[in-house]
């Protein structure tokens, strides 16, 4: 079996991923209500990872086919995937460390566990065992048959973090389907059925209601937020008081369209496909999810999903296969929006390249169904106008551009301490200036690389790491410690 050291870092690098993922479903508090601890008979941390570890090993089970032999890429792609969450070294993807799988595939080692590994996604569903603090009815049980067990959780109570796991696990899924290097048509509609599992969900009844439905329902189907609701979400964002002054004018002017149409007066037409410009970190991801909600609030989309690819979603290898690609992501986004991030990497590729291809693919489309596709285009500033001017169609279509600007010290701080609100942390004086100190020489120092929200949540996952190193030889503790995160917990060489 070949397992290249692409294959290896796209693997630790989606662990990566899903680890942070998992941190934040251990305070997410739809997970804390709908599963007691005291229901558990395991306790709360062991549930939530065994949880995601099935979703991950089911995914795995489907591309595979089934597969259980031990020269199975996909599921050996699983077992380094846990391998590298569960380690602590963020040098995993390093070559020492591929040399090190390469040896345990050569010698065996994987073998013992990766029949554990394709077993577990035959095992009964995690979410079924305890829900509400109540068993699951036979009904209930029998409609969770083959379903994946987060997304029925997560969706089914609006939490703010499916949107988020349904995205990374769909992105888990791409990198396990290309275990050996291609991702053949079979794989190709597994990945649609895996689609469909992440983004659909059964409804479970609270334990006071006698029945379940038996239907399983669409995204669309969910309680739909006010418009209202959406802009204080997007004006409760830190700092990006540009962006939202930019979006708030897009809002009215669609709005004052509406009411024009619905009185017999002339409307002006409008592009609803927009161009972010800006470093990373600074939130166009999450700016993109919120203007999804916001036209489907205004009636501009009916679906309101947001799709995110990239360039190896949309670019294939070989002749032939980039349109079928661009399409198949067209498709899933439909009556959404396409997020494509650093879409300027489609024409980077030379003559040869099979870019220029994708983005005529995609202006097609979008002329084919623009009453139904709207596209937003991300990157660096610089290369974003360097991608819209290599084609007059990308021109015509993309005449909005907002800009997005690095997070100041201030804001990075904030952030932070946001972040720290949500974990049920606190930050004490000494911890704050350190914080402080640390933002203001990163701003100071950053460059085009720079993270910025990133920066701060890389920091922030490694001070609660640096606190529990602390703390963990304490013979008593109160809520205090647990919770306060010292000068000493905030690491420096970031």
């Amino acid at each position: 079996m070949k397992y290249s050291k692409d294959y290896h870092e796209l693997l630790g690098s989606i662990a990566k991923d899903i680890y942070r993922l998992y941190l934040s479903m251990l305070s997410d508090p739809v997970i804390l209500t709908k599963i007691p601890v005291s229901s558990l008979d395991t306790n709360f941390n062991q549930f939530i990872a065994y949880a995601v570890y099935y979703d991950m090993s089911r995914i795995t089970q489907l591309i595979s086919d089934n597969n259980k032999t031990y020269e199975n890429p996909e599921a050996v792609g699983l077992v380094v995937s846990m391998e590298r969450m569960l380690s602590d070294s963020d040098n995993y993807i390093s070559e020492q460390q591929y040399e090190h799988v390469l040896l345990g595939l050569e010698k065996g080692i994987y073998y013992n566990i990766i029949s554990q590994v394709v077993e577990t996604a035959e095992k009964p569903n995690p979410i079924t065992l305890k829900y509400d603090a109540s068993p699951l009815t036979e009904s209930q049980k029998a409609l969770m048959e083959g379903r994946l067990a987060f997304p029925v959780l997560l969706k089914s109570y609006s939490s703010d973090i499916y949107e988020d796991y349904s995205a990374t696990l769909f992105r888990f899924a791409n990198v396990i389907a290309k275990a050996d290097g291609k991702v053949s048509k079979r794989e190709e509609e597994v990945l649609k059925k895996v689609y469909e599992l992440l983004h659909t969900s059964i409804e479970i009844m609270d334990s006071n209601k006698e029945d379940v439905k038996d239907s399983v329902e669409a995204p669309d189907t969910q309680p739909l937020q006010t418009l209202e609701e959406i802009v204080s979400e997007l004006n409760s964002l830190i700092g990006l008081s540009e962006v939202k002054k930019e979006v708030n004018t897009l809002i009215n002017f669609i709005r004052v369209q509406k009411l024009r149409e619905e009185s017999g007066l002339k409307s002006s037409d409008v592009s609803y496909h927009i161009v972010f410009t800006g470093n990373p970190g600074t939130g166009k991801t999450t700016v993109a999810r919120i203007v999804a909600k916001l036209y489907k609030a205004l009636g501009v989309l009916s679906g309101g999903q947001l799709i995110e690819a990239d360039r190896a979603d949309l670019v294939a290898e070989y002749v032939g296969q980039t349109a079928v690609k661009v399409n198949k992501v067209v498709d899933a986004a439909l009556h959404g929006i396409l997020f494509i991030d650093e879409a300027y990497a489609l024409v980077g590729g030379g003559e040869s390249d099979f870019g220029k291809e994708a983005i005529a693919s995609l202006l097609k489309r979008m002329e084919d169904d623009r009453d139904k596709l709207v596209v937003i285009a991300a990157g660096y500033t610089g290369e974003m106008g360097d991608f819209i001017s290599s084609n007059p169609g990308l021109k015509s279509r993309f005449n909005r551009y907002i800009e997005f600007p690095d997070y100041s010290v201030s804001e990075m701080l904030e952030i932070f301490i946001s972040m720290c609100k949500k974990m049920d942390y606190a930050v004490s004086d000494d911890a704050r200036s350190n914080l402080n100190a640390i933002f203001s020489e990163a701003y100071d120092q950053r460059d085009r690389s720079f993270g910025n929200a990133r920066f701060v949540r890389n920091l922030f996952e490694k001070s609660m790491e640096m606190h529990a190193n602390r703390i963990v030889s304490i013979s008593e503790l109160d809520r205090t410690i647990l919770t306060t995160l010292e000068e000493s917990d905030i690491p420096n060489n970031q």
